[in-house]
């Protein structure tokens, strides 16, 4: 099953001209629909993002910490970083922990490349590519919090087996969450909220965190709005932020 095929996750209002797809070692397939990148921007594909990107066809590391250089204890990971407004600010909040962003969007990938330079950010890595199959690589229990940030709604019923959300890949983020960690979905589509919300509840392994209706109503503190997040909220589309715990 495709987990990221073209659309799969991140921001789900991205433009054709953020629809070209990149491999980890900067080489791209599928469809260039859009604008070419800047001469900059093939730079940093062709010359950053190898030092950046993870290589899930060699073993899975002991700790995904051991990824990173320096002091990192925890590691996170976000599905479909889209402009990477979320992860980059939280990764310059929270320089002891460790970000996996994964994004199969080559204008994406781009994007986020330009800011770790810009700011000199050292505690990213990327993947470029199948979320399912980064899932299935990391190690057990090696991930503090997972964030699924206004991905693909896959709004047509036949299109539905193409959302991330789905009962193989809850089972295998609760593999990889520590006990206690978060999985973490913003949508302003009401039906994948239900959907998100039928698929994690009838789990075992994690809880619902929500005890008011504010919980969920609202971004949580230190929430970093995306691109499409501002963009719904100007044309009065109401998001829902669901937190799920992984109970032990």
């Amino acid at each position: 099953m495709m987990m990221m095929a073209p659309g799969d996750a991140g921001d789900h209002d991205a433009p054709p001209d953020d629809g070209a797809s990149v491999h980890a070692r900067g080489s791209f397939f599928g469809r260039r629909k859009g604008h070419k990148l800047r001469i900059h921007q093939a730079d940093l594909i062709d010359n950053l993002l190898p030092h950046l990107a993870l290589d899930i066809t060699t073993p899975e590391p002991e700790r995904l910490a051991d990824l990173f250089d320096g002091d990192i204890g925890n590691v996170r990971l976000e599905i479909g970083f889209g402009g990477g407004e979320h992860l980059i600010a939280e990764a310059q909040a929270f320089p002891n922990i460790g970000f996996i962003g994964c994004e199969p969007y080559v204008n994406g990938m781009a994007k986020i490349l330009a800011q770790i330079e810009a700011h000199n950010i050292g505690n990213i890595r990327l993947y470029a590519g199948d979320a399912a199959e980064l899932l299935a690589w990391a190690p057990v229990r090696s991930l503090v919090r997972i964030d699924l940030i206004h991905p693909d709604p896959w709004p047509k019923r036949r299109h539905w087996k193409r959302r991330f959300v789905q009962d193989a890949t809850v089972t295998a983020m609760a593999r990889i969450l520590k006990d206690g960690g978060e999985f973490r979905f913003v949508s302003d589509i009401d039906d994948y909220c239900a959907w998100t919300l039928a698929h994690l509840m009838r789990n075992p392994d994690f809880v619902w965190t929500a005890e008011r209706a504010i919980d969920w109503r609202q971004p949580w503190d230190g929430y970093t709005m995306t691109r499409y997040g501002r963009k719904a909220e100007r044309e009065g589309r109401v998001a829902a932020y669901l937190r799920f715990g992984r109970v032990g």
